[in-house]
């Protein structure tokens, strides 16, 4: 057996034994429970995620902002600071543990129930699957959002998101000029869309101008006409304000 196929293999084993480890402490009934903001682009990655493995999952709208009078979760609770200490989203609540990172999550995902994989076989795409996220989620995500832009002020706060979103799209869009097919990477839908999606969605949101990429937009394009992603699009969370809903 060749050292591709051992490795596959192993990695196989691993989740099956991941999944049958997960059905001995958690009814095979119980639905996983996501703690998700409806603008939020890390709850929004994982709402893809989840709806892309299909994954039947409870939604629990969580709230970023203090003042909201709803029927949500408010992230800043004790209640909730024990569930996450970080105070954010997503957190989501599966096989009797809860993971609070949504690229943590996309992996655990994966690995723990393989069937509609978001990860190609191929090692050097799933390396630059990984690559794109990283640039998303570790290079441009981070620096415009929301405690970010509150802690700089209405202000500066849109010029900033506009200028870090703008300089992050510059390099993305040479990296997905190399590497798209239909998607992010070759025609096969992965993390990487998951991830690219709601990045758009926030630089429309900051009014960057995106005609300079011309290979996001293709790719934004392509997956509007996913049913998964306009599912989990922000505007149809139960949490949307009604203002909103459903444009």
């Amino acid at each position: 057996m060749s050292a591709l196929r051992k490795s596959a293999a192993k990695y196989m084993y691993l989740a099956e034994s991941g999944m049958r480890r997960s059905s001995s402490r958690v009814s095979p009934d119980t639905k996983p429970v996501l703690y998700s903001y409806f603008y939020s682009s890390c709850s929004w990655r994982v709402r893809i995620a989840l709806g892309l493995k299909k994954i039947p999952y409870e939604i629990r709208p969580t709230s970023l902002v203090t003042t909201e009078a709803n029927n949500s979760t408010n992230c800043y609770t004790n209640e909730y600071r024990e569930l996450n200490p970080m105070q954010q989203v997503p957190a989501l609540r599966i096989d009797g543990q809860t993971l609070c990172d949504s690229v943590a999550i996309m992996h655990y995902l994966d690995e723990t129930r393989p069937l509609h994989p978001l990860l190609p076989q191929d090692p050097h795409k799933r390396a630059k699957v990984r690559e794109i996220v990283e640039i998303i989620c570790s290079g441009i995500q981070p620096l415009q959002n929301r405690l970010v832009l509150s802690h700089l002020g209405k202000e500066k706060s849109g010029e900033w998101a506009q200028h870090w979103i703008s300089r992050g799209f510059r390099g993305l869009e040479q990296v997905l000029s190399l590497s798209s097919g239909k998607y992010c990477v070759g025609d096969e839908i992965s993390m990487a869309d998951c991830c690219l999606v709601p990045q758009v969605f926030n630089a429309r949101r900051y009014k960057v101008t995106l005609d300079p990429y011309p290979t996001i937009l293709q790719l934004d394009q392509n997956l509007a006409t996913n049913e998964t992603i306009r599912e989990s699009h922000p505007h149809n969370q139960p949490d949307c304000p009604p203002k909103l809903a459903n444009k």
